[in-house]
C-alpha cells in the first residue's frame, strides 16, 4: 500500500472512530439517542450531503471548489419537477435531470480551464447564475403536484423506513470509488491536484481531466436534488441554500485536502455521516439550531488544521529518516 493509500486510509479510520464515540457520548447524555429510528434519521440526512460532499471531493482534488452545487441542485429540481407533471416517465426525468446536472458541472469546467478563471470566482458566478435561472423559469413559486410514479421510483422505501435513496448513495460510492481508485483519470485527478504543471508536462489533459471532476460534482447535485424532489413533492427553487457548505464540510472531515492532490470517497462518506450524527444529536440533546452553524464551522476550521498537523508531522519524520541516514 503506497503511502498516499495509508494516508487515506488512517483518515478514514480515524474519522470512523470519531463517529463511533460522538454516538456513545449523544447516548450517553440521551439514551433516547441511540434508536432505529435515530440512526435512520442519521443516514436519511447523510445520504443526500453525501452525495454533494461525493461530487465536491472530485473538484476539490483536482485544485479547486464548487460553490455552486446547491444552485444546480435547485435547477434541477425544479426542471425535473417540470417535466414529471408535464408527463415525462421517471426514468426518462432522471436522465434528464443527470444531463442538465452534467451540462451545468461542465459550463463550470470550461469557465476554469479555458477562461483561466479561479473556481472559486466561476462557480460564484454560476452560483447567482444558476440561482437565477431556477427562479425565472417557475417565477419564483414551487412546482406542485409531482407525480406519485415519480416519488416512488427514488423515494420509495426498500425495508422498513429505509429508502431506496441509501441505494443510490451506496452505488454512488461504489462507482466513484472505483473511478477514484483503480483506473486511469483517477491517478490523473491526483496528479493535477499535487502538482498541476507537472501532470502537464507527463503529458496528462489537465483541462479534461477538471472539466470532467466539475462534470461528476454536477451529476452528483442533480442525484442529491431528485431525491429531495421525489422525498417533498415540490419543487422549490429557493431549494438547497447552503448546501455546498455541509458538502465542504463533509469533505473536509472525511480528509480531503483543501489544497487539492488527496481525497477519498470513503472518507467522504464517513464525514457525512458524522455531520449527520452531530446535527441528529445536537437536535436530540435540545441544543439551539443556530448553534448548528457554528459547530459545523468549528468542525471545518478543526479538519482543515489537521491537515497542517499532519503535514508538519510528516515534514518532522521525513526530516529524521533523512539525518538518520
Amino acid at each position: 500500500m503506497n503511502r498516499l493509500k495509508m494516508k487515506n486510509f488512517s483518515r478514514e479510520l480515524g474519522v470512523l472512530i470519531a463517529l463511533i464515540i460522538m454516538i456513545l457520548i449523544f447516548t450517553i447524555l440521551d439514551p433516547s439517542y441511540f434508536t432505529t429510528g435515530n440512526m435512520i434519521d442519521i443516514v436519511k440526512m447523510a445520504t443526500m450531503n453525501g452525495i454533494l460532499a461525493i461530487g465536491i471531493t472530485f473538484a476539490i482534488i483536482s485544485g479547486g471548489i464548487d460553490l455552486s452545487v446547491g444552485c444546480t441542485f435547485a435547477i434541477v429540481i425544479v426542471a425535473v419537477g417540470s417535466v414529471t407533471v408535464g408527463g415525462v416517465p421517471p426514468v426518462a426525468a432522471i436522465g434528464i435531470g443527470a444531463l442538465i446536472g452534467a451540462a451545468l458541472g461542465t459550463i463550470n469546467g470550461l469557465l476554469i480551464t479555458k477562461m483561466h478563471l479561479q473556481p472559486f470566482i466561476a462557480t460564484l458566478g454560476t452560483m447567482s447564475i444558476y440561482r437565477g435561472f431556477a427562479y425565472v423559469v417557475t417565477g419564483g413559486w414551487p412546482v406542485l403536484n409531482i407525480p406519485p410514479v415519480f416519488r416512488r421510483t427514488l423515494g420509495a422505501r426498500i425495508i422498513g423506513d429505509i429508502p431506496i435513496s441509501v441505494l443510490v448513495l451506496l452505488a454512488i460510492v461504489i462507482v466513484t470509488h472505483i473511478l477514484l481508485q483503480r483506473t486511469r483519470y483517477g491517478n490523473y485527478l491526483f496528479a493535477v491536484g499535487s502538482n498541476e504543471e507537472a501532470a502537464k508536462l507527463s503529458g496528462v489533459n489537465v483541462d479534461m481531466v477538471k472539466i470532467i471532476s466539475y462534470l461528476i460534482c454536477g451529476v452528483c447535485a442533480a442525484f442529491a436534488g431528485m431525491i429531495m424532489l421525489a422525498n417533498l413533492g415540490t419543487g422549490e427553487p429557493a431549494t438547497g441554500q447552503g448546501y455546498e457548505l455541509d458538502a465542504i464540510a463533509a469533505s473536509a472531515i472525511g480528509g480531503t485536502r483543501m489544497a487539492g492532490g488527496r481525497g477519498s470517497i470513503v472518507g467522504t462518506l464517513f464525514g457525512a455521516l458524522l455531520l449527520a450524527a452531530l446535527k441528529i444529536g445536537l437536535i436530540i440533546t435540545g441544543v439551539s439550531t443556530f448553534w448548528q452553524f457554528i459547530v459545523t464551522g468549528i468542525i471545518i476550521v478543526i479538519a482543515a488544521y489537521f491537515e497542517v498537523i499532519q503535514a508538519t508531522l510528516s515534514s518532522m519524520i521525513s526530516k529524521k529518516s533523512h539525518s538518520g541516514k
